[in-house]
C-alpha cells in the first residue's frame, strides 16, 4: 500500500471530485454531504440513477477506515458521508475501525463486507444495500441500521454490540436461504430497537441475548411459506420483549423510552397505532425475560400447521392482549409464569391452545373473563382430559381468595375425567354428581339427607317394625331411629334394637345405603380440599 504523507491522498487511486470531499472531510471530522438538494434525486430507495459526481469507491471508504489519514491539527477524524453511491464490494473483514463511522442516504452498488471487524460505532442510515455480512462483528459503541433498505438478509451471526442496535422501520428482504435477518448468539448489550421493522423472510434470534429491552413495536414480520417468521428459541432479554403497537406520530409508543416493569402504556385517544403483527410462525421456547413478554395488540396469522411456540419460558408477566388466532396453534407447554394478564377475546377455540404443564400465580384478567369462559378455556387447551391445568387454576383461584371459584373448577375437572371412565364408574359418577357433586357442594349432602330423614320418619312412623328382643327394646322414636339408618359410624342405640320386615327392610336398606354413599362421597370432597388440590 502507498505510504501516506502529510493526510494526502496517494496519487494512483486519482481520487474524484466526490471522493477529494471525501477525503478531506474524514481529515477534519466534517461531514461530506453529495445531496443534489432535490428530495426525489436524492432518495436513495428511488428510481433516479445517480451521476458520477456521487460516486465514490468502496476501496477508497475502505482505506479511510483501515488506514486514513491523520486528522487535522485540534479535530478528531471520523467518516461522517451523506448521498453518496458507493460502488464496488465495500470489504473490511476482520478489520479494526476506529474513527467514527456514519453513513447517511446513501446507496451500495454491492453488500457490504464486515464479518469478525471491530467498530467504535456504526451508523448506516436511510441506505441501500445489496446485503449486510457482519457476522462477529463487534462495536464497542451502537450499531444504527434504521429506515435501510436491504435486499438479500442481515448477517449478525455472533456479533457483539457494546450498547444499543437500532433497526427501526429498516425493510429486509430474505436471502437464499429463506432468512431476512441470521442473529443467532447476537449479544446487545443494551437494547435492541426493530421497531416498525419490515421482515421478508425468517427473523432468526436463536440464543440471542439482550441486556436490557427488544422492542419489535408495530413491526411486520411475514413469512408466509416458511416454517417460522421468528424463530428465537433460547432468548434471553433482561427486561420486557413488546410485541406490540407502536404510534405513527406523537405518541408515547412512538417513544424510545422504555416503560417501567408492570406500567402499561395506552395511548392518546385520536392516535393513529400500527399494530406488530406476524405472518407465519413464531418459536421463542425455552426463552427468559426479566419483566415481561408483552404482546398487547398483536397480530397473529397462521397457516393451520404454524404455531406460536411460548414452550418453557419463563417470564414474571404474560400480556396475553392481542388479536385471536384465527388459525394455528399457541403453545405454553412448560412455561412458567408469575402473573397471567389476558382477554378471553385472545385465546383461540377449541384444538388451538396447548399448555399442558403451563404453571402461572396470578390471573389478571383484562375485561370481562367470567368462569365459565375461562372453564372453556381449560377446555380448550384440553382436547384430551388432562388435571393439571384444571388444577392450576383452582390454586390460582384460591391465592385470590375465589374459594367457591375454585371448587366449581375442581368439579369441572370430575366431570370432566368421567368421560374418560367406563360405563360403571360413568354411572357411579353421575350418581355423585347429582347427589353431593363429587362433595364440592356439601350443602346438598345436607338437602339429601334431610329428605330421605322426612321420608324414613314418615314411612316409620306408620310402619313401626317389631323389636329384635321383646322387653329389650328402648322407646320407640322414628326419627331416631331413621336418623341412625342414615348416620354410618355413628350408633344412637336404635338401627340395631329393631327388626324390620317386608317392606320396611327395603326401606332400611335404602336408607342405609344412602347414607353411606353421601358420607363417603362428602369425605371425599373434605379430603381434596384439605389436600389443596
Amino acid at each position: 500500500m502507498t505510504e501516506l504523507r502529510d493526510g494526502d491522498a496517494p496519487a494512483d487511486l486519482r481520487l474524484t471530485s466526490a471522493e477529494w470531499s471525501m477525503w478531506q472531510a474524514f481529515r477534519n471530522g466534517s461531514t461530506c454531504d453529495l445531496h443534489t438538494g432535490d428530495p426525489g434525486r436524492d432518495d436513495p430507495h428511488g428510481q433516479h440513477l445517480w451521476g458520477p459526481e456521487r460516486r465514490v469507491r468502496a476501496r477508497v471508504v475502505a482505506l479511510l477506515l483501515l488506514d486514513g489519514p491523520p486528522a487535522q491539527p485540534g479535530r478528531v477524524s471520523a467518516l461522517k458521508l451523506i448521498g453518496a453511491y458507493i460502488t464496488d464490494t465495500l470489504d473490511v473483514a476482520g478489520g479494526t475501525i476506529k474513527p467514527f463511522v456514519e453513513l447517511r442516504d446513501c446507496r451500495f452498488e454491492a453488500e457490504v463486507v464486515l464479518p469478525e471487524s471491530r467498530f467504535t460505532t456504526l451508523r448506516m442510515v436511510n441506505c441501500a444495500l445489496p446485503r449486510l455480512e457482519a457476522a462477529r462483528l463487534h462495536t464497542e459503541g451502537d450499531l444504527h441500521l434504521p429506515r435501510c433498505v436491504v435486499q438479500s438478509g442481515i448477517r449478525l451471526t455472533d456479533a457483539h454490540i457494546g450498547t444499543d442496535l437500532m433497526l427501526n422501520q429498516t425493510v429486509v428482504h430474505k436471502d437464499r436461504q429463506g432468512r431476512s435477518i441470521m442473529a443467532d448468539g447476537l449479544t446487545v448489550a443494551q437494547d435492541l430497537q426493530a421497531e416498525m421493522l419490515e421482515s421478508y423472510g425468517e427473523l432468526s434470534l436463536r440464543g440471542a441475548t439482550v441486556g436490557v429491552s427488544l422492542s419489535l413495536r408495530g413491526s411486520h414480520l411475514s413469512n408466509p411459506f416458511g416454517r417460522r417468521a421468528l424463530n428465537a428459541p433460547q432468548l434471553t432479554v433482561e427486561r420486557t420483549l413488546y410485541l406490540t403497537a407502536a404510534g405513527l406520530a406523537n405518541s408515547p409508543f412512538s417513544s424510545t423510552v422504555t416503560p417501567p416493569y408492570g406500567i402499561s402504556t395506552t395511548p392518546a385517544l385520536g392516535t393513529r397505532m400500527q399494530r406488530f403483527e406476524c405472518e407465519g410462525g413464531m418459536r421463542l421456547d425455552d426463552g427468559r425475560f426479566g419483566d415481561a413478554v408483552d404482546l398487547e395488540h398483536a397480530r397473529f396469522v397462521m397457516e393451520s400447521d404454524q404455531e406460536l411456540s411460548l414452550r418453557r419460558i419463563q417470564t414474571p408477566e404474560l400480556r396475553f392482549l392481542g388479536e385471536r388466532p384465527q388459525r394455528g396453534r399457541v403453545i405454553l407447554s412448560g412455561a412458567r409464569v408469575v402473573n397471567l394478564v389476558d382477554k378471553s377475546a385472545s385465546w383461540p377455540g377449541l384444538g388451538g391452545l396447548w399448555m399442558a404443564g403451563f404453571a402461572y400465580e396470578t390471573l389478571i384478567p383484562r375485561g370481562p373473563f367470567p368462569l365459565a369462559q375461562r372453564l372453556q378455556w381449560v377446555a380448550a387447551a384440553t382436547p384430551e382430559y388432562a388435571p393439571e391445568p384444571y388444577e392450576m387454576l383452582a390454586t390460582s383461584l384460591r391465592a385470590s381468595g375465589e374459594d367457591s371459584d375454585a371448587r366449581e373448577v375442581l368439579l369441572a375437572k370430575q366431570r370432566r375425567r368421567r368421560e374418560t371412565l367406563p360405563l360403571a364408574a360413568k354411572a357411579w359418577g353421575f350418581l355423585q354428581d347429582w347427589t353431593v357433586a363429587y362433595g364440592y357442594r356439601p350443602g346438598r349432602a345436607a338437602v339429601w339427607m334431610a329428605i330421605l330423614w322426612a321420608i324414613g320418619t314418615l314411612y316409620f312412623s306408620t310402619s313401626p317394625p317389631p323389636p329384635l328382643k321383646a322387653g329389650e327394646a328402648p322407646p320407640w322414636n322414628p326419627y331416631l331411629y331413621s336418623l341412625d339408618l342414615l348416620l354410618p359410624v355413628i350408633d344412637l342405640n336404635q338401627g340395631t334394637a329393631w327388626k324390620p320386615g317386608g317392606t320396611a327392610q327395603w326401606v332400611a336398606a335404602i336408607l342405609i345405603m344412602a347414607g353411606w354413599v353421601l358420607a363417603t362421597t362428602v369425605a371425599a370432597g373434605a379430603s381434596r380440599l384439605l389436600r389443596r388440590q
